[in-house]
């Protein structure tokens, strides 16, 4: 969505020019609509692959939950622009859920933002699939927990989301990955991902990272930050270390943790965790 806000931006600007020496241009302001409310019901494609699936959203609001049953996604959308207005498509064993996206043809039909609603409210199947979601300027709420995820992907922009592992990741997860804006991220229950590899990337923001769960397998972690607060929550008795690299960071560790340079370590025994993390600038906390 952030793509098509900023033509808004570039025209509104140019009718300003345009007024400041004496042009007279029409603006035509598309005022949003009463809500509309799609059901959304997509079926278990009929394929022996693994599942694939994509959600691409803009702007507005997105809740994802398990409990989708028998299907492969249920829920609903909201939208009162009927541009936005989501389009589903299945090709053999992918399956895509995008958003609608606006078409600025001039500075007749430039949208009113005040008062646009976008959410979707969406629950997904227990069946093995890679999921992956691209969104922009939103705001979310994910619980993932008791799914079974062979791979998490979310790219975003400016973002506030909760996502959460609530309960164990029912088959192996061999990459997380998770890159975003100048957000606030909470990710929580990551011991119950059940990930080998799990890669955070993120510009400025507040960003914690809480790796409570059932931890069953050794993972390596990768975080490269802008100026940022990062929070590190990880369970006593997870044997784990820590490498800092980078800029100018202020690291606190809590009780429990030995120091060494630039490295951090906790013992224990079972499961491990190994971090790599780089940080331009700012505050890491390593806690319990």
């Amino acid at each position: 969505m952030i793509r098509y806000i900023i033509p808004i931006i570039l025209v509104l600007a140019l009718v300003t020019l345009a007024c400041g020496v004496d042009f007279n241009l029409p603006v035509k302001m598309v005022t949003p609509g009463p809500d509309v409310t799609d059901n959304i019901n997509i079926t278990l494609p009929s394929t022996n692959n693994d599942i694939n699936l994509k959600l691409a959203f803009g702007a507005g609001s997105l809740c994802l939950a398990p409990g989708g049953g028998n299907s492969l996604v249920t829920g609903t959308a909201t939208y009162n622009l009927p541009d936005l207005k989501p389009k589903i498509t299945t090709a053999g064993s992918s399956v895509s859920i995008a958003q609608g996206k606006y078409k600025i043809t001039g500075i007749s039909n430039i949208p009113n933002l005040e008062g646009l609603k976008n959410e979707w409210d969406l629950k997904l199947g227990d069946i093995p699939m890679a999921l992956t979601i691209q969104a922009g300027a939103y705001d979310a709420h994910y619980d993932l927990g008791g799914l079974s995820l062979k791979s998490l992907t979310v790219q975003d922009g400016a973002s506030d989301v909760v996502l959460s592992f609530s309960s164990p990741n029912k088959t192996t997860m061999s990459l997380l990955r998770y890159e975003t804006g100048a957000s606030s991220v909470d990710i929580r229950g990551l011991g119950n991902a059940n990930f080998s590899t799990f890669i955070f990337k993120s510009g400025a923001g507040n960003y914690t990272l809480d790796f409570s769960g059932d931890l069953k397998r050794d993972g390596t972690v990768t975080i490269d930050t802008g100026i940022s607060n990062l929070t590190l929550l990880i369970p006593a008795g997870i044997p784990t270390q820590v490498t800092v690299e980078g800029g100018l960071s202020n690291v606190n560790a809590g009780s429990g943790w030995a120091t060494q340079g630039n490295v951090y370590t906790q013992s224990g025994s079972g499961s491990s965790l190994t971090f790599v993390i780089k940080v331009g600038a700012g505050n890491l906390t390593i806690s319990q």
